[in-house]
């Protein structure tokens, strides 16, 4: 798969509507610019993948909309060198911006074959992310502690297990809430057991599921 000269005024394109959208972080903006998200889709999508919509993945999951990604990220305030965790891989778009990002980028995705293709597709395209299959419930309290982690589903309520994962100083983002409507909450650990909530905006993610596609 290519990057053409069209896909490349389309990111333009796509990085112009978010700006219009009210996204200014331009770590993100030119992040985004320079990830070709149409490596990460079904060929059945190609041409509509510098749309800010969401698109299907396989396994009852979606590629978000790029909106949403922007989003996050910018709630992240991601700086170059820091450690985060991101749990739901599913695609992979959102991993590869943190990575364009100058992050470190740790991902846990629960469906066993979305995991095993999206780890062929970082070796593929030599996309440093370092992906697990796991339960994203548990984090990877191995790796911890993280400077930043995202959540990139759905979950009724705040995790501890995760917060735990979270260096003093750190921030957390996720979509909290019941299904079909979330709620984006931004964390930020102040010292081992004290947070700060910030809520930002309606949104609605896939839910987040407990174990592994194979449990």
């Amino acid at each position: 798969m290519t990057d053409t000269y069209r896909h490349q005024g389309l990111r333009k394109q796509l990085v112009n509507g978010l700006i219009d959208k009210g996204i200014r972080d331009q770590n993100v903006l030119g992040a985004i610019g320079r990830v070709p998200r149409h490596y990460f889709m079904d060929s059945s999508f190609l041409e509509f993948a510098y749309q800010d919509k969401a698109f299907p993945i396989g396994s009852g999951q979606t590629i978000s909309q790029p909106y949403t990604v922007a989003f996050q990220s910018e709630l992240l305030e991601v700086e170059k060198g820091m450690k985060v965790l991101e749990v739901g891989t599913g695609s992979g778009y959102q991993a590869c911006v943190l990575l364009e990002m100058g992050a470190k980028v740790f991902s846990v995705e629960r469906q066993t074959n979305l995991y095993k293709s999206v780890k062929m597709f970082f070796e593929k395209h030599r996309f440093n992310v370092k992906a697990f299959n796991r339960d994203g419930y548990q984090g990877l309290p191995t790796f911890a502690p993280f400077d930043r982690i995202i959540i990139t589903a759905a979950i009724p309520q705040m995790v501890d297990a995760l917060k735990d994962q979270l260096k003093v100083g750190g921030i957390l983002v996720a979509p909290v809430g019941k299904r079909g409507h979330q709620t984006m909450v931004r964390i930020i650990k102040l010292s081992e057991n004290e947070y700060k909530e910030e809520y930002h905006g309606g949104f609605v993610f896939v839910p987040m599921l407990p174990g592994t596609a194979d449990d």
